[in-house]
């Protein structure tokens, strides 16, 4: 869940048309830091908006993952300042029919192809406005059609970093591609929920959350978990990393309230051999 700001905190709003100081604008990609990609995003960014100030968020999603890289920005993205623009490039259907849109929610913009990349950013902003970025005026000109990257997105966020209204991108559209998520149910006095997302330390990042495992605590008065995963079996959770153990699977509550399997400083994915989307069950 979001993390909610006090209602006395005042979050500065910069009036459309009106260029930051040092507008900032973030990265997200799949292209990997061994070509010339990301550099050229970030040249043509600096060459419309040289007091832009670039923070790469990973461009180590893996190849194509557009649910991966959904789960990443959705993650990261509320802890950036009013006003960030969040470039999202994961593009298997680049030069195709799908659209290239920009997403203005209660406090930040986002652009990226409509492909579900944003679905969380929709579900969680139900009431954002979407546009399609169509204005060819905001687009290089390039001999191929397989860069967006640098030749639409790029350009796009350092003109709109530079004041440039989302009027003035493209038409409203009502019809983003969402895709479903999936959301931990409860069957019996068991919650069942699946691992959405695994860590670079190879940890299991479930849809559980701490208000799932709260409610089923309060429903089948029990305070203490086993957490069923493939044939593994957790009894409890622990506090910390530290507290688990290295040779078998233990279970906390990570700092994004979530439901995390792991083992001490070794890849539970890689010891389990379970992937996104494996059922996990808490009984």
């Amino acid at each position: 869940m979001a993390p909610r700001f006090p209602p006395e905190r005042k979050l500065f709003k910069r009036p459309a048309g009106v260029p930051a100081q040092h507008p900032l604008i973030t990265l997200l990609t799949d292209f990997g830091a061994r070509d010339h990609f990301v550099a050229s995003m970030k040249g043509v960014i600096l060459s419309i908006a040289p007091s832009a100030q670039i923070v790469d968020v990973s461009h180590d999603i893996s190849p194509h993952k557009i649910e991966e890289a959904a789960y990443v920005i959705e993650s990261c993205h509320r802890y950036f300042p009013e006003g960030t623009i969040h470039v999202t490039v994961v593009d298997p259907g680049v030069g195709s029919a799908r659209r290239p849109i920009i997403v203005t929610t209660s406090r930040n913009y986002f652009l990226a192809p409509d492909n579900g990349l944003l679905s969380r950013v929709l579900w969680d902003e139900r009431d954002a406005e979407v546009r399609q970025i169509e204005n060819m005026l905001y687009r290089l000109p390039s001999e191929g059609a397989t860069f967006d990257g640098r030749d639409l997105f790029a350009p796009a966020a350092a003109w709109l970093a530079m004041g440039e209204p989302t009027t003035s991108f493209g038409r409203v559209i009502e019809d983003p591609i969402v895709l479903p998520l999936a959301f931990p149910i409860m069957q019996d006095g068991t919650l069942i929920g699946q691992i959405e997302h695994i860590d670079r330390f190879g940890n299991l990042i479930t849809n559980i959350t701490t208000a799932n495992v709260r409610e089923w605590r309060e429903a089948t008065g029990r305070p203490h978990p086993a957490v069923h995963v493939g044939t593994c079996v957790i009894e409890g959770l622990v506090d910390s990393y530290s507290q688990g153990g290295l040779d078998s699977a233990s279970a906390l509550i990570n700092s994004s309230g979530k439901l995390e399997i792991f083992l001490d400083q070794q890849s539970a994915a890689r010891h389990l051999r379970i992937g996104v989307g494996e059922e996990v069950r808490l009984c």
